[in-house]
């Protein structure tokens, strides 16, 4: 059997309008973007949220990919898109199987993305490769939280899924970037934005192949 069809057309529809993205993630989403230069790949491009703040901070060589296996959040992609100055060289793909070759991209960002990917160990290994050495993976990411939030999560995720796009409450996406061999871990912090249940919100940058030290910011 192929793989099950992505498409959301009512999450597609709502997601800007209820999504107040400047005011609430938006000095995340430049922290991603900036000084952006070379080959960039935007996994999971959405709407196109990080489209305008990669055409603000990208230097002129910028050439910016992007990826989105949801053809309602591929259309609104390209509307973003031609209304930028940047070109984007936007394609249907997802994040497990990247249509790109060894070492292609310099950066690869990564905004609110892992929580929906069904494979996210197969989409990792594949940012990994697409990545060349001392390429960065930057990424802005809600996780499961501690305590009695995380099993609140636990039982809430089902439901939130369904009404979310397949959005997984619960995912515990930091310890799988920190424990996974290709990376080393440049920054790490977690922010004081969203609402529960899709909090904590962390961002941080990674390198290909590099030995540098965790920094952990509370």
């Amino acid at each position: 059997m192929g793989e099950r069809r992505i498409e959301h057309p009512v999450f597609a529809a709502l997601y800007d309008r209820v999504m107040p993205d400047r005011f609430l993630v938006g000095p995340h989403r430049e922290y991603l973007a900036a000084d952006v230069s070379g080959r960039v790949l935007d996994l999971g491009a959405g709407t196109g949220a990080m489209i305008p703040y990669a055409a603000d901070a990208g230097d002129a060589d910028l050439e910016y990919h992007a990826v989105e296996p949801d053809p309602n959040m591929r259309r609104r992609a390209a509307g973003t898109a031609d209304r930028s100055d940047m070109q984007v060289h936007l394609r249907d793909a997802r994040a497990e199987s990247l249509p790109y070759a060894d070492d292609a991209f310099d950066v690869v960002l990564s905004s609110l993305v892992f929580c929906t990917i069904a494979d996210p160990d197969a989409a990792l290994e594949e940012v990994a490769r697409v990545l060349q050495p001392g390429g960065e993976l930057r990424f802005l990411e809600h996780i499961r939280d501690n305590g009695w939030r995380a099993r609140a999560q636990d039982r809430l995720n089902p439901l939130w899924e369904r009404a979310a796009a397949g959005c997984q409450l619960n995912r515990e996406t930091v310890e799988r970037f920190v424990g996974y061999d290709a990376f080393d871990v440049l920054e790490i912090e977690r922010t004081g934005v969203g609402l529960f249940p899709a909090t904590p919100v962390v961002r941080g940058r990674l390198r290909q192949q590099r030995d540098l030290s965790l920094s952990i910011g509370r």
